[in-house]
């Protein structure tokens, strides 16, 4: 069974992220496993916002299973639409190895994470709060995921 692991950076969400993050891992079932495990941010203390990304760096690359191919959530990464986040997450699955989507904290990614994860996936040129992405990437991994097995999800217009 494929397995997708999102990382998020970020302290405990409000209800409503709970709620509606929630609600999308359940519709997954059994047919792909998908978790979503919150990685504490690291204190931000005067000028130490460099000192800071490393210990988040550190903190991602320490949570990502072994072999896993990591897709970065960045504001400069590829952009998709419905059905070719599909094609893509379809080639990402088809790997064979653990899917892992990081979400970066308030400042993004550290040089070690951008180094390990040359793929990016951008959800908008728009900015989001963190705590919204999630529920965005979750919503779009079902999307994408609905196409993929014919499930009457996503409709075309």
């Amino acid at each position: 069974m494929s397995q997708v692991l999102i990382l998020a950076v970020g302290h405990k969400p409000p209800a409503w992220v709970s709620e509606a993050c929630a609600e999308y891992l359940g519709r997954f079932g059994r047919r792909l496993k998908v978790e979503l495990r919150e990685i504490p941010p690291a204190r931000r203390g005067p000028g130490g916002g460099a000192a800071a990304l490393a210990q988040e760096d550190a903190k991602l690359l320490g949570a990502l299973p072994e072999g896993a191919f990591p897709v970065l959530l960045e504001p400069r990464g590829q952009m998709f639409d419905s059905p070719g986040l599909a094609d893509a997450l379809s080639g990402w699955l088809m790997r064979g190895s653990p899917l892992a989507l990081l979400i970066g904290g308030a400042d993004g990614f550290g040089p070690q994470v951008l180094a390990r994860a040359p793929t990016r996936w951008s959800l908008s040129a728009l900015t989001f709060p963190h705590m919204l992405a999630r529920v965005m990437v979750l919503e779009q991994l079902y999307r994408a995921f609905s196409l993929l097995h014919n499930l009457p999800y996503h409709r075309e217009h």
